[in-house]
């Protein structure tokens, strides 16, 4: 409609990208519950596909924040030909259990929380998650492998 965007300055692929027949796809991903409310679930562009299951790493992230151990998470897909991607988790551990749990710790406690399709498979602890400076994980970095960004 009128209110949105004509597109992006001097970008005229992106721009056809994301505006088609006068529709703005924005790229979020969403669900409604059985009131009719809509929540944001995810970014299409971050959606993990294990063996043609699709995973939220946002939900992910949420139940691996609960663990006691877990300072901060982020969860990324890595190409896998067997299985499209698998799940990797990064994890800042909190000070008071930095070499008190494992990985396999992790993953474990994750298969007791979600389907079989949605845990972890792969943990990799980090000293800091790479934040940008409004606070949102740079998960670029994270599948570039850098973790400082200061880089």
């Amino acid at each position: 409609g009128p209110q949105i965007m004509k597109g992006y300055f001097k970008k005229p692929e992106e721009t056809a990208a994301c505006i088609r027949d006068g529709w703005l796809y924005t790229g979020d991903v969403g669900v409604c519950d059985e009131e009719g409310y809509l929540s944001i679930k995810s970014r299409i562009k971050n959606l993990i596909k294990y063996k043609g299951h699709s995973v939220f790493p946002a939900e992910i992230e949420a139940y691996l924040m609960e663990h006691p151990a877990i300072m901060d998470a982020a969860v990324i897909g890595i190409p896998d030909p067997d299985v499209g991607e698998n799940l990797k988790a990064f994890v800042v551990i909190k000070d008071e259990f930095k070499g008190k749990v494992t990985e396999q710790e992790i993953i474990d406690w994750m298969k007791e929380r979600v389907a079989a399709y949605k845990y972890p498979r792969i943990v990799e602890f980090i000293p800091e998650m790479p934040k940008s400076a409004v606070g949102k994980v740079l998960h670029r970095m994270l599948r570039e492998g850098k973790f400082d960004i200061s880089d």
